[in-house]
């Protein structure tokens, strides 16, 4: 019996055997890692993320629902509506901000506050700039400073002890951020990732050498220009959020002084002490945002004293010893 098959029937078993095994290729070919960049909260952000395709449009819609919840740059934004002291329903983005804000300042004593921003202000570090306050000046400032004075009733309406009063959250509204760009990378089934906000940063999973993720750690050396790149460590992580605050930059000279942006809601004065450089690492962003920055304002032993009573929180705390050498305190492990 003489076979049936043609010349077109073995081209065309040719070609479905090419096509299968370009499929079996394809589905079986890694997924690729996307890189982005932009511009959010009068910073730049930067994404590592694998996914087959670019998430970026709705990466921007998240960031832009958190500039119109909590930034003081954009004049519409609830927060800036909070402090006209208009009528405003604050969103879910704001109240949980504004409630992750209240336990960082119960926990450390209201070194972290939100309400600290006419302080920050009257010492050139705000949206005014002038002569600097006497003590008379800050004494009067005082009195409107203070997170107990704030609160947030069941329909979401901020109260304040005194209209004057003035939120600012921006000592965790880039964690914050991170957070929910985060977030949204997870619920569309991401899971090797890093989003990095201003210096804030989340990962998760692996980097694209299939590796835990290097981050670095900055030399708090003088820099008020912020060109200096000069990495004090490299720390490999996975599956947590790092923030650092330090006063290595933003500060200026006065009065042969050195006058540092950060503020201790209770004196009223910028802070004067060994610790230079506060990197926290935790499980959200802005949870770690609003430690580095209360470590700041405590000091080398009081930060320690609260990582040794916040077991999830560990922290590579940067300070000068009595020669003004650098030193460094690790957590455990870290």
């Amino acid at each position: 019996m003489k076979s049936q098959f043609r010349p077109w029937h073995i081209a065309a078993l040719a070609l479905f055997l090419v096509g299968t095994i370009f499929i079996l290729r394809r589905h079986n070919a890694p997924v690729p890692f996307q890189k982005e960049e932009g511009a959010v909260f009068g910073t730049f952000y930067h994404l590592i993320y694998q996914n087959p395709e670019s998430l970026q449009p709705d990466v921007e819609k998240a960031l832009a629902l958190v500039d119109s919840s909590l930034s003081m740059f954009n004049p519409q934004s609830i927060i800036s509506r909070v402090n006209r002291n208009e009528d405003v329903v604050t969103d879910t983005l704001f109240r949980r901000v504004f409630t992750l804000s209240r336990e960082v300042s119960q926990t450390t004593g209201g070194a972290f506050d939100i309400t600290v921003a006419p302080l920050v202000n009257a010492w050139g570090f705000g949206f005014k700039h002038g002569e600097l306050p006497d003590s008379a000046a800050v004494d009067s400032l005082r009195s409107l400073v203070g997170w107990q004075r704030i609160s947030l009733d069941a329909e979401g309406r901020v109260h304040k002890d005194d209209p004057r009063m003035v939120l600012d959250c921006s000592a965790v509204a880039k964690g914050f951020g991170v957070d929910v760009v985060a977030d949204l990378l997870r619920s569309r089934g991401v899971s090797n990732f890093m989003v990095e906000i201003g210096g804030e940063i989340v990962v998760s999973g692996q980097n694209p050498q299939g590796q835990a993720w290097n981050v670095g750690v900055n030399r708090p050396d003088d820099d008020s220009l912020s060109v200096s790149q000069n990495l004090q460590t490299i720390l490999p992580l996975t599956d947590c959020a790092m923030a650092t605050s330090g006063n290595y930059r933003n500060y200026y000279e006065a009065g042969g002084r050195r006058l540092a942006h950060t503020i201790d809601p209770h004196s009223g004065y910028p802070v004067q002490h060994s610790l230079l450089s506060a990197t926290v690492i935790a499980p959200t962003c802005a949870e770690a945002d609003a430690y580095a920055t209360s470590f700041m304002v405590l000091g080398l032993d009081s930060a320690k004293t609260i990582l040794d009573r916040k077991n999830h929180l560990r922290a590579y705390l940067i300070y000068a010893d009595e020669k003004g050498d650098y030193q460094v305190y690790s957590s455990p492990g870290l």
